[in-house]
């Protein structure tokens, strides 16, 4: 334990300053972090040294890069279980299978407080960059820490507000959210019920934006009594999907339609229908957002504003391996088009 605080209080040393330690430039630092530097062997090993010294790597990451093992893009995910990952994952994966790299997975905690460690393990293997999913808003922290590293990352499908100059890749979700409700007026239904994230996520509020928009466009006032907060996390939030509905249902105005902010929570809303002998589409109708596999094996199968998660996995490392040769970006922000996949859950509003 010893050990590891030491080596955490060292850590604190910038980039900056292992290169006024070295008598190097921060770029020649930078490089040998990511085994590209191609200069004498002596000054490679003279910032390996401090770089040990200091946490930025460890002994068996060093002996592996200089036993010519091959270096990896990293992968932080905030759960490694829901369908939603797993899709980001496979994208991530093809891209780099396509050029013979290694992939190495991290689960994060969703806590700040504990960022540094798993911060840390990036430091513990010979690393090119990190391709990084968030699933929350504390990420200020970790881009401060990445940047000092000189380690080159991007961000997919960011549930907060980012910088202009952050590498990210993500969709619209106001034209989404927007597009959800569109189809849901164009089948007759007026009262719609929606179940939102949490809104401290921007994509939380931006689909409920795209659903304030619609509706003012049809020339409908907002029922706030329509409007549940749920959650996103797959476990958590089938069980929202589930509250939240029977909360709609118990109105004395119920909804002809719900939309669920993502496709878990449909699927809890799948549930309180049946329980109450609902029939979807029949007598109510159910939208989702995501269209995670299992979106097309529900019964009926489920209408769905689909996130291309493989191609926002693959566009991610795609802009990684452009950094990683020192190519300049398009645009340091890819934002891929939403589109909506109808099946069989919506239906003309039986009113």
């Amino acid at each position: 334990m010893k050990k590891r605080s030491q080596i955490i209080t060292r850590k604190k040393m910038t980039m900056a300053q292992i290169a006024e330690v070295a008598g190097v430039s921060v770029p020649t630092v930078s490089k040998v972090l990511r085994r590209q530097y191609d200069g004498s062997q002596a000054t490679r090993e003279r910032v390996e040294q401090i770089l040990l010294e200091h946490g930025y790597l460890d002994q068996r990451a060093l002996q592996r890069a200089r036993n010519g093992e091959k270096t990896a893009v990293c992968l932080v995910l905030p759960l490694l279980e829901s369908s939603y990952e797993l899709e980001i994952l496979r994208g991530v994966d093809t891209g780099l299978n396509e050029i013979n790299h290694h992939l190495i997975l991290i689960k994060r905690s969703n806590e700040p407080t504990h960022a540094h460690q798993w911060l840390m393990q990036l430091s513990d293997t010979a690393l090119n960059g990190v391709i990084l999913v968030f699933g929350d808003q504390h990420h200020a922290q970790v881009e401060d820490t990445l940047q000092q590293q000189h380690l080159p990352f991007v961000i997919v499908d960011h549930l907060s507000e980012l910088g202009p100059t952050v590498p990210s890749v993500g969709i619209n979700n106001f034209a989404g959210g927007r597009s959800a409700v569109a189809h849901l007026f164009s089948l007759g239904h007026r009262r719609i019920g929606i179940i939102t994230g949490p809104l401290t996520l921007a994509c939380a509020r931006d689909r409920l934006a795209g659903y304030h928009t619609v509706l003012s466009e049809e020339g409908f006032p907002v029922d706030s009594a329509l409007i549940r907060h749920g959650v996103f996390e797959e476990a958590e939030g089938i069980k929202s999907g589930y509250q939240e509905a029977n909360a709609l249902l118990n109105l004395p105005d119920p909804p002809t339609a719900i939309f669920a902010s993502n496709d878990t929570q449909a699927i809890g809303v799948y549930k309180a229908l049946f329980e109450r002998g609902i029939r979807i589409p029949q007598d109510i109708s159910v939208i989702g957002f995501d269209d995670i596999p299992i979106a097309s094996q529900m019964l009926p199968t489920l209408t769905t504003v689909r996130q291309p998660l493989f191609e926002m996995g693959r566009t991610a490392t795609s802009m990684l391996l452009r950094l990683l040769e020192n190519k300049p970006l398009d645009s340091t922000r890819v934002e891929l088009p939403t589109s909506l996949i109808i099946r069989q859950s919506c239906a003309k509003s039986p009113l």
